[in-house]
């Protein structure tokens, strides 16, 4: 995959945060920010699956939505296990 070098415009407080993410992290803040990226296209993504579902099949019951915010806890839940476990 090609690289390509950009130059961006950042509020200090934002590069701050991302910078000492990216250092908990172990990793260069351009990695850290292109994953960043990457998590928010993601996000867009689903986003606009979400509407279109609802769009054709109506709104999420509250059952739904609320197995959906347990299965997020556990992953949430997973994730910084296997953080803590690789030491990050």
């Amino acid at each position: 995959m090609a690289v390509r070098k950009i130059s961006i415009s950042i509020d200090q407080d934002v590069l701050d945060d991302a910078k000492a993410c990216a250092d908990a992290e172990g990793v260069s803040l351009s990695a850290w920010l292109v994953e960043a990226a990457r998590d928010r296209a993601k996000l867009l993504g689903w986003e606009r699956l979400f509407r279109e579902y609802e769009e054709e099949f109506g709104a999420f019951t509250e059952e739904e939505l609320a197995a959906a915010d347990a299965w997020i806890d556990d992953m949430d839940r997973r994730l910084a296990e296997t953080r803590r476990r690789r030491g990050r």
